[in-house]
C-alpha cells in the first residue's frame, strides 16, 4: 500500500510546479503566446495557443527542417565554370548563398590551373537558373544587407562591404578586393566611414558586380581577363572546365543561417528546395508546392502558411501547435540551432512582433521544445518568459 502511496505521489507532484509555472508566464505577459511541450508531445503551458500569429525570423526552422529532408545534411551548392574556343569564360549560378570572398580565392585558383593563364577574352554570367523577375515578398522596400536580392550568382550575400572617406572608396576586408561597380554603388548609397550595403534591386547589377569580383580573383590568382562581362547562358553541349561545389555542407550553412538570421541565405536555401524536387528554373511557386506537400503529410497544412523561407514577410501565419510539431521534427537537428542566449533556440523580430522558439533544458521534464509570440517591441521579455519556463520545470 506504501509503495502504491508514494508512486502516486509522484504522479501527483508535478501538478504544483505547472500550475506555478502557468502563473508566472500569465503574471510575465498575460496576452502573449506561450506553448511548451515535452518530448513526448504532452503540453505543459498553454497559454493563448490558438491563436495564429506572425512567426518574423522563427520562420526560419522550418525552411531548416524542410531542406534538411529535401536536400539533406551533406548537400553542397555549384557554381559550373565553361570556356568555349575563343577562352570566353561562362559561369553559370546554381543559387550558392555562400559565394564569399574567402570561397573565391581558392575557387579562382583552381580555375586558373584549370584554365591556364592565357589571357581569359571576355566573361559571360549565366544566372538563369533564377528568373529575372523573382522578387520574395517583404523585401521590396528594405535596403537592409541581410534582405538582399536573390540570385543565382550573387558573391559576398549581394552586398558590399566598403569604407568611404569623401569620394575615396576602399574595401573594409582585405580578402576582398575592390571593383569599379562595389565603388559606384557605395559612393552612392554607403555610409560616409565603414558599412555594409546590399545592392540595388536590379539583377543586372547584382550579376554585374559577380562578375567584377570574380574577374578580380582570377587576377589575383595569376590569371587574366580581357574582355567585357556580359550576360547571356552556356552554349549547348559545352562541357564545364570545372564544378565549384560549396566548401560547406548545408549543415553548416543553416548554422550561419540561425546564427546570422540571414533572410537572404534563408531564401536562397528555400528556393533550392523547389529547384532540387522539381527542377530549375527556381520559383517560389515550386518551393511552396514542395513546401505545403511536405506539411500536408504531416497534417500541418492548416497550421504553417509560409509566402517565403525568412519570415520576413507578415503574411506567413503559424499556430503555435504546428511549429511546436516542425520541431519534434527537427528535433534530431536541434544542436544547429545557436541562439543569442547560448541556447538552442531562435528569435523572430519585427515592427510589433517579437518571437522566439526552440528546446530548452528542464530538470523535471528534460528537453522541451517551447513557442513564445509577443505583441510590442520588448525583445527581452520572451527570454524572461524563457528563463521562467527553464526554472520553473
Amino acid at each position: 500500500m506504501w509503495f502504491r502511496l508514494l508512486a502516486l505521489g509522484l504522479l501527483l507532484h508535478p501538478a504544483p510546479a505547472l500550475a506555478g509555472v502557468k502563473e508566472n508566464v500569465a503574471a510575465l505577459a498575460p496576452s502573449g503566446l506561450v506553448l511548451v511541450v515535452d518530448a513526448d508531445g504532452h503540453e505543459l503551458v498553454a497559454q493563448n495557443a490558438d491563436e495564429p500569429f506572425v512567426p518574423a525570423s522563427v520562420t526560419k526552422i522550418v525552411t531548416a527542417w524542410l531542406a534538411m529532408e529535401v536536400l539533406g545534411a551533406d548537400y553542397r551548392f555549384e557554381t559550373r565554370f565553361y570556356l568555349d574556343d575563343k577562352r570566353v569564360l561562362y559561369v553559370r549560378g546554381g543559387g550558392d548563398p555562400f559565394l564569399i570572398s574567402e570561397e573565391l580565392a581558392p575557387l579562382a585558383a583552381e580555375l586558373v590551373k584549370a584554365v591556364g593563364k592565357e589571357p581569359i577574352t571576355g566573361i559571360v554570367l549565366d544566372a538563369s537558373y533564377y528568373p529575372s523577375n523573382l522578387r520574395v515578398p517583404g523585401i521590396e522596400d528594405d535596403s537592409e544587407a541581410y534582405d538582399a536580392l536573390n540570385s543565382a550568382l550573387a558573391v559576398n550575400f549581394n552586398t558590399v562591404y566598403a569604407v568611404r572617406s569623401g569620394a575615396t572608396v576602399r574595401s573594409a576586408e582585405t580578402q576582398t578586393p575592390i571593383t569599379p561597380l562595389a565603388i559606384a554603388e557605395f559612393r552612392a548609397r554607403g555610409p560616409n566611414g565603414k558599412g555594409r550595403i546590399s545592392l540595388a534591386q536590379d539583377p543586372a547589377v547584382s550579376l554585374r558586380y559577380a562578375g567584377e569580383l570574380i574577374a578580380a580573383f582570377i587576377e589575383r590568382a595569376g590569371g587574366s581577363v580581357k574582355g567585357a562581362i556580359t550576360t547571356g547562358t552556356v552554349p549547348e553541349g559545352l562541357k564545364p572546365v570545372t564544378v565549384h561545389r560549396q566548401s560547406r555542407t548545408l549543415s553548416e550553412i543553416l548554422i550561419e543561417l540561425f546564427r546570422a538570421s540571414n533572410n537572404y541565405i534563408a531564401n536562397q536555401v528555400f528556393l533550392e528546395i523547389g529547384g532540387h524536387r522539381l527542377g530549375g528554373p527556381v520559383s517560389l511557386e515550386k518551393s511552396l508546392q514542395v513546401a505545403n506537400e511536405m506539411l500536408a503529410a504531416q497534417g500541418l497544412a492548416a497550421d504553417i502558411h509560409l509566402e517565403e523561407g525568412s519570415g520576413i514577410s507578415r503574411d506567413n501565419r503559424f499556430t503555435a501547435r504546428g511549429l511546436a510539431k516542425v520541431l519534434g521534427l527537427f528535433a534530431p537537428h536541434a544542436d544547429l540551432l545557436r541562439g543569442h542566449d547560448g541556447g538552442m533556440d531562435k528569435t523572430g523580430t519585427m515592427d510589433g512582433v517579437r518571437t522566439l522558439a526552440g528546446y530548452a533544458d528542464t530538470s523535471a521534464h528534460g528537453q522541451v521544445r517551447f513557442v513564445i509570440s509577443l505583441a510590442g517591441n520588448s525583445g527581452d521579455l520572451r527570454f524572461r518568459l524563457l528563463r521562467a519556463v527553464e526554472s520553473g520545470l
